[in-house]
């Protein structure tokens, strides 16, 4: 194999933006684009969730941008997406990253917590999506990564309302794909299982609820961020440039077993 056939998984000269990017998997798909090569906009809620960040991806010599924006206020969308453009120039590619979840027995879940959950992971992932892509579409180039989760596959009780806005994500990428194709846009999402971060540790550290989540996957154990971020780089990178409309599971055998 010659060194021109090799795959190419860097990122130099791209601008990544990140949604949720103050902490787990978001902060992680952020650090790993920059180390590939990428510029980061980072998004976040709270701008002292990210002040850490930037200086962490200014000491790997790439250029950040924290950017405030609540994408379930669309009035705050684009605002957020013509800072980033004016401070960059342009958005190569888009990590949506953000979503939230409210734990509930369908029978119990109220509207507001209903329109919460589906107001912030599809309003707010469609209309960002549109944004950007608009930006996109207009070099006829760009990446789009919806992170998505197992629960858009399997089902999770007590989590009706999540996993119904997950498999809406995962069918949204493909609806995406397919229109945005042809100009130059490939759409994907990925699918973790139970991954390592701050916010599933108190959980996943109950020895029973432990081995009650291992005893669904095969390969016997936990995500770490790590196993999610090497997905980002390479559908983001030259490497995966082929690759539109796909979901790819990260989930150590769930969804199969």
């Amino acid at each position: 194999m010659t060194k021109s056939s090799l795959p190419n998984f860097g990122l130099d000269g791209k601008v990544v933006m990140v949604t949720g990017a103050g902490r787990g998997i978001g902060r992680a798909c952020a650090l790993a684009c920059a180390e590939a090569g990428a510029d980061v906009v980072a998004i976040v809620r709270d701008n002292s969730a990210g002040a850490d960040l930037v200086s962490a991806i200014e000491a790997l010599g790439r250029r950040a941008l924290l950017v405030r924006l609540d994408i379930s206020q669309t009035q705050q969308i684009e605002h957020g997406v013509r800072d980033a453009v004016a401070h960059f120039g342009q958005i190569d590619v888009l990590v949506n990253n953000i979503g939230i979840s409210r734990r509930s027995p369908a029978e119990s879940v109220s509207e507001e917590d209903f329109d919460l959950v589906l107001g912030t992971n599809l309003k707010g992932t469609f209309f960002l999506t549109q944004a950007v892509a608009k930006t996109m579409i207009e070099r006829r180039v760009g990446r789009i990564l919806n992170i998505s989760s197992q629960a858009g596959t399997v089902t999770l009780r007590g989590e009706a309302i999540y996993c119904m806005s997950k498999a809406a994500i995962n069918h949204l990428t493909r609806c995406l794909a397919a229109e945005w194709g042809p100009l130059g846009i490939a759409v994907n999402s990925i699918s973790p299982t139970f991954i390592w971060t701050d916010s599933t540790r108190p959980y996943l550290s109950d020895p029973a609820a432990h081995q009650q989540t291992l005893a669904h996957i095969p390969l016997g154990r936990i995500g770490e961020t790590e196993d999610v971020t090497g997905a980002v780089v390479y559908l983001a990178s030259q490497a995966g440039s082929l690759v539109n409309g796909a979901n790819l599971m990260i989930d150590g055998g769930w969804s199969i077993a």
